[in-house]
Formats: structure tokens, C-alpha cells, sequence
């Protein structure tokens, strides 16, 4: 029952382009890190569907403004949410909400870089991973960030409890309803990665900022002196 996304079934043109392409995140250090075991399963998933895929790996990564952004770490980072066209986000929760892992790589990533938004109108997925019970805080959080940052954040999302029953002696996530729901996380991504790419512009085009950039454009060249 292991499905492909493409673009015949979506009802889009997709011959000639390049594979989706898809940044993944996750949110602890820890050696064995639940959240980027998740994250691995995921991009697994990804590339059976025909997605390029990049996992970025935190460790080192400065704390926000504690470096200039020319930090190897932060420039890595902002290299890599420009390429994309989709990414994954997956936090534990600690103390009720995603890691300081986590916010501090998205608070890195900035709205604007010069003339470029670099996750202005790309696909977002959120997932989290739970050291008890099923919580939903850390997705909640991250929803709130994608929306923030301008992303197109999809309706599915993935919420592991007891993560560490989950993963088998060889890292790899056992058959579950909870990996179910990974792939049907991964599928919707890729669909609307597929549906949205190429078309950000058109989708973000709005009235105000065309109505500023008119009024600034004509008081610039209606200026009486330089």
C-alpha cells in the first residue's frame, strides 16, 4: 500500500523537474537522540518517495546572536533552509515544550536574508517525540513557529510516546501505528511540497506590501531633489 506522490495524481506537471527537496531538523545532542532517530526514519521515508533530503546536524551550533552569522555552523544552516523546499521539524518535549535545541535552530534561520525569505512559502511537517505519555505541546509550538516564519505547515503531524520503546537494537523505529503515522506525515509533505513549489510567489504575493513598494517607488521618483 506503499505509495509514490506524483505529480499525474495531483493533477500538476512535474517532467523535468528535480526531486523535492526536503531539510530535516531535530532538536537534542543527546548520542542516541530519539528526536533524530525519528528524523532518520523520516528521511528514509522521503527518498523512497523520490525526495532529495538534507539532516542538519545542530551540534556546535552557536546559541542566537552569541556569534555573527558568518559562524561555519549558522552559515551551513541558512545555506541549507534556502535550498530547500520543504523541511521537518522534530523536537522532545522537555518540561512541557521543544528544546532549546530546537528554537535556537529556527531562531537562526531569519525572515528575511537581503532581498530573499528563506522559508517564506515552503512545506513544513512537525513531529515530536515523547520520553511518557502522548503529549502535543512541542508540535503545537512548532505550528506556531512555521506559521511565523511564513510556512505552509500541513495538517498532519506526528507525536511518538515512550519513544525509547519504539526504536529497536539497530535504530531503526518498529512496524507501529505510531510509524504508520510517520509515513502518512512524509506522504502528505511530498504532496504538498509538489503542489506548492514553484508557485510561492504567487502564493505570497500580498496587497499591502505591493501597496507600500507603489508608494515608496513613487515618492522616489516624484522627489523634487536628490
Amino acid at each position: 500500500m506503499f505509495r509514490v506522490p506524483d505529480g499525474e495524481s495531483l493533477g500538476i506537471p512535474t517532467e523535468g523537474e528535480h526531486a523535492p527537496r526536503i531539510l530535516l531538523l531535530y532538536g537534542s545532542l543527546r548520542s542516541r537522540s530519539f528526536s533524530r532517530l525519528a528524523v532518520e526514519e523520516a528521511a528514509r521515508l522521503l527518498r523512497a518517495m523520490g525526495a532529495e533530503t538534507r539532516i542538519f546536524d545542530p551540534r556546535g551550533l552557536p546559541l542566537p546572536d552569541a556569534e555573527e552569522a558568518s559562524h561555519p555552523k549558522v552559515a551551513e544552516l541558512r545555506e541549507l533552509a534556502e535550498w530547500c523546499e520543504g523541511m521537518v521539524w522534530c523536537s522532545p518535549e522537555r518540561h512541557g515544550a521543544m528544546t532549546g535545541i530546537m528554537k535556537a535552530q529556527i531562531d537562526w534561520i531569519p525572515l528575511a536574508l537581503g532581498a530573499v525569505r528563506p522559508t517564506q512559502g515552503k512545506t513544513l511537517a512537525v513531529m515530536q517525540v515523547c520520553g511518557g505519555s502522548q503529549s502535543f505541546n512541542s508540535v503545537n509550538q512548532l505550528r506556531v513557529l512555521g506559521r511565523w516564519m511564513r510556512m505552509v505547515t500541513i495538517p498532519n503531524q506526528s507525536s511518538v510516546p515512550r519513544a525509547f520503546m519504539e526504536f529497536d537494537d539497530n535504530d531503526r523505529m518498529k512496524p507501529s501505528p505510531f510509524y504508520d503515522r510517520i509515513v502518512d506525515v512524509m506522504e502528505e509533505l511530498v504532496k504538498f511540497t509538489l503542489l506548492v513549489r514553484g508557485r510561492s510567489e504567487v502564493l505570497t504575493d500580498r496587497y499591502s506590501e505591493r501597496k507600500e513598494s507603489a508608494e515608496q517607488l513613487s515618492a522616489r521618483v516624484n522627489q523634487r531633489a536628490i
